[in-house]
């Protein structure tokens, strides 16, 4: 073996192999733990993101002066703090610059910075930036050896080893990083919130960890992105804040819309750090497949003037709360954010509470003023030092100035000088370098009152340093005038989780004007649009309804009002009144299949508003088999959103009517082939079921005949009974004499082939008006008081003159005008809301009620 082999074996270690490995994986991962991925508590800054902001900060790329090209700070950290790629250093620059990413930019950029979809910023010979006002508070004292530093990566210079940070930067903007063999993802917060939680911080030093800890998280409500959006309970935030770890659910804020004949879903908010080209693409993608149905189109409308808005437009049959729910679970418009509170805690990684965080942050601020403190405390002594020097020289002036006169050299002068004076060598050469106008007696007095000046500030150094209350008082007046300056409101709105406070609790309670047409289009409008009518006017269009359709519900509201809707599948349904579209006055507003979970064919009976299930004992229900129920109305509160069985129906039978009732409220129902029967809705006569019976019979019927309405009356009234050949009458409810239930009743309207069946009954007053609707698609009004009285054993009067082949098909109380005038009164604050009736004029109606009143005949009595 030659010698130049021996010597290359000489220089080969043997090591083992697993070792080798354990070690260098221990160094590089702590070198990325440490030196790369997460952030230090104290700042809340990686190195990369400390090194640029210092580097602007000592090249003077400061809020004060002019942009740069962004190229300078990216070669000045490069070439002086981070030998790495200059890539990652731009990128790092942008994300500070960019207000989708940080909650509080650190940098000002000009030029193409990005957006939030997918294009990049230019490059950065385009770009310009500074320093953001806010930036400069993370640097602000530096130069007053308020940080430690450390020598750079060629010992050429030196870096700081954390920045002063006089704003809570890890909690203000959060920091995201994956290292090895673990990770961060800590959420944006307010700063209003976090400098509160840290004002009780120092005014309680001592409280214990549950204490804090349950104070901050009441100051604290919870993260606050950039892009806003919701943050759908708390539960995540509570786990996060208690054990560093939780999973915080967000959600975009999203409208339902008509535009057009069209119903649209906007959104205006997206959950953080969600890209909306991205979104959009996916949404587009899953229609295409088939997993998202019920959309026709989406849109991309965002621009500068109008922020975020993304159209996403429906199907003609689509239900937009079905849609909108498949987009919150197949979609990233509703998606978690992952929160884990790691950083670096004395040079180790460390997952923290909420309140150990800021007591982190805490205690760096108040070792912040006290090196500061410290450091402007030996500035004044060493100043203080000379200007005694000084004093003593021109206290002997004429000496002073011939021991240096007739000194030989500067050496012999300063020795001259200390011997003298009794002064230092520091307090010789400041004598020495005197200049001689200093000389002066104005001058002499200048340096006095300097002296005594400095004499002053020492002792308040001191005393700052002696004292922490007056550290914790510094720290937080200095904090408040920062948070004065660049503090603003909550973008993040947080609402209660399924299953924890209702969301109603985030809308504002106030009376709506509630529309409901017989073909089932609803709405609510604000009570103001009803400000402006004054009686005698002319009046306001109203909702523009096809021609066969008209208002059948028509009352003032509360928005946390419970509107009931009773469909003739004999199940129930509930919305809140603010859940309702809000649509203008002449607006028809939305068919409420697309707002509840309808089935085929299913159509409303009726609608029963109600502000708590306590509002009346018991509720009513009746079949067109004469079947009738009573059942609490406790009974019907669920929060199913499919909606709840009301009552039991047997085979081909329907629900026709629903009415909440006391105790001895009285019942009368009618028949299509004109029976009628009265009985009180007492125990004796209608004892109380649960609510998933099928009830009593409460009217016996003749073969063909079945049950046409159910009312809840008192004397006083009238019931008005129409048939499909246009014929009425209208018969004081006193007539009726109340009886038990289950028998035939008595004859209110006798039947014949010319005037037909009974097409509607309804219990009205004399100021009532009603609308008669006919198949040709016409709607008549008339007056109630156009039509004359008469007894209940007689024919009735021609209500409409129909054309041939037309037949009268409903008739409806017009509660649309008695409905604006409480809506009126309830607007201009002569009532409290929705429970107060306004009696009013009925407007005139042009209809010959009475064409045919001569023809009556008699008519049977009881049976």
């Amino acid at each position: 073996m030659s010698d130049d082999n021996n010597e290359t074996f000489d220089r080969i270690q043997p090591i083992d192999i697993n070792e080798e490995m354990q070690s260098s994986y221990i160094d590089y991962a702590m070198s990325v733990i440490v030196g790369r991925a997460l952030p230090e508590v104290r700042d809340g800054m990686k190195p990369v993101h400390r090194r640029v902001l210092y580097a602007m900060y000592d090249n003077g790329y400061r809020p004060d002066r002019s942009y740069v090209k962004s190229a300078k700070p990216v070669a000045d950290t490069m070439g002086n703090y981070h030998p790495h790629g200059d890539t990652a250093i731009y990128d790092t620059l942008v994300r500070m610059a960019q207000p989708w990413s940080m909650r509080y930019p650190l940098v000002d950029g000009q030029g193409n910075f990005g957006s939030r979809g997918n294009d990049g910023p230019a490059a950065m010979r385009y770009t310009e930036c500074r320093m953001t006002p806010l930036a400069m508070e993370m640097v602000r004292d530096i130069r007053e050896n308020t940080v430690n530093f450390s020598p750079n990566y060629d010992g050429k210079t030196t870096e700081p080893d954390v920045l002063p940070s006089r704003v809570p930067n890890l909690l203000m903007n959060g920091s995201g990083g994956i290292a090895v063999g673990m990770a961060t993802n800590i959420p944006p917060h307010n700063l209003n919130e976090l400098a509160d939680a840290i004002f009780w911080l120092l005014e309680n030093p001592d409280a214990d960890e549950a204490t804090a800890l349950e104070k901050c998280m009441e100051f604290v409500k919870g993260p606050d992105f950039p892009t806003a959006g919701l943050i759908i309970g708390d539960k995540g935030i509570h786990d996060a804040y208690t054990t560093g770890r939780g999973s915080i659910r967000m959600r975009g804020v999203t409208s339902i819309e008509e535009e057009g004949n069209r119903t649209v879903i906007v959104i205006t908010e997206l959950p953080y750090q969600v890209n909306p080209d991205n979104l959009i693409s996916n949404i587009a993608e899953q229609v295409r497949d088939g997993k998202l149905v019920g959309i026709s189109k989406i849109e991309d409308e965002s621009s500068d003037r109008v922020g975020m808005r993304i159209v996403v437009t429906l199907k003609r049959d689509a239900v937009p709360r079905v849609v909108l729910n498949n987009l919150f679970k197949h979609s990233q418009l509703q998606s978690n954010f992952g929160a884990n509170m790691l950083s670096i805690v004395d040079g180790v990684p460390r997952t923290l509470r909420l309140d150990q965080m800021l007591r982190y942050y805490v205690a760096h601020q108040i070792e912040v003023i006290v090196r500061r403190t410290q450091y402007r405390l030996d500035q004044a002594e060493k100043r203080a030092h000379i200007l005694r020097g000084l004093v003593k020289a021109l206290d002997m002036l004429d000496e002073v100035i011939a021991l240096i006169r007739r000194s030989p050299t500067v050496e012999e002068a300063r020795d001259g000088l200390m011997s003298l004076l009794d002064v230092d060598q520091i307090q010789a050469d400041a004598i020495l370098e005197m200049q001689l106008r200093r000389l002066a007696a104005l001058e002499r007095e200048k340096i006095v009152n300097e002296l005594n000046e400095l004499e002053t500030i020492i002792a308040d150094l001191k005393d700052i340093l002696a004292s922490p209350e007056r550290q914790r008082a510094i720290v937080r007046d200095e904090l408040a005038e920062i948070v004065e300056k660049y503090g603003d409101e909550r973008r993040s709105q947080i609402i209660a989780a399924t299953g924890d406070v209702s969301e109603e609790d985030l809308i504002a309670r106030e009376n709506v004007v509630v529309t409901i047409t017989s073909t089932g289009y609803a709405k609510r409008t604000k009570v103001d649009a009803y400000k402006s009518q004054k009686r005698g006017g002319k009046g306001v269009r109203g909702a523009e309804l096809k021609q066969d359709d008209i208002v059948r519900h028509f009352f003032v509201s509360s928005t946390h009002d419970w509107i009931l809707f009773f469909t003739n599948f004999g199940r129930v349904y509930r919305l809140k009144a603010y859940e309702l579209p809000e649509a203008s006055r002449t607006a028809r507003g939305q068919h409420v299949a697309n707002l509840l979970e309808f089935q085929p064919e299913e159509r409303i009976a009726q609608v029963i508003q109600i502000q708590t299930y306590e509002d009346a004992p018991y509720l009513v229900l009746a079949t067109a088999q004469g079947r009738v129920k009573k059942s609490r109305l406790t009974d019907y509160e669920s929060a199913r959103s499919a909606g709840l069985i009301a009552i039991n129906l047997n085979d081909g039978d329907r629900l026709i009517g629903a009415a909440l009732v006391d105790e001895g409220d009285d019942i009368l129902l009618t028949s299509e082939y004109g029976q009628a029967i009265r009985f009180t809705a007492d125990d004796e006569q209608l004892r109380p079921m649960g609510r998933a019976t099928a009830g009593v019979k409460g009217m016996r019927f003749r073969e063909g005949d079945q049950l046409l309405a159910m009312s809840v009356v008192r004397d006083g009234e009238f019931l008005l009974v129409a048939t499909s050949g246009g014929y009425g009458k209208r018969t004081p409810i006193s007539e009726y004499s109340t009886q038990g239930r289950g028998g035939l009743g008595v004859v209110t309207f006798k039947y014949t082939p010319k005037r037909g069946r009974l097409i509607g009954a309804l219990a009205v007053e004399e100021d009532d008006e009603i609308f008669a609707i006919t198949s040709a698609g016409g709607v008549i009004r008339t007056e109630v008081n156009q039509i004359r009285p008469s007894s209940r054993a007689t024919m009735g009067v021609r209500l409409v003159n129909l054309q041939d082949d037309v037949e009268l098909l409903a008739i409806d109380k017009n509660v649309e005008e008695e409905g604006e005038e409480e809506a009126e009164a309830v607007a201009k604050g002569n009532v409290d809301g929705p429970a107060s009736k306004i009696p009013g004029k009925k407007a005139a109606a042009a209809v010959d009620a009475d064409a045919d009143a001569g023809d009556t005949d008699s008519a049977d009595g009881e049976e």
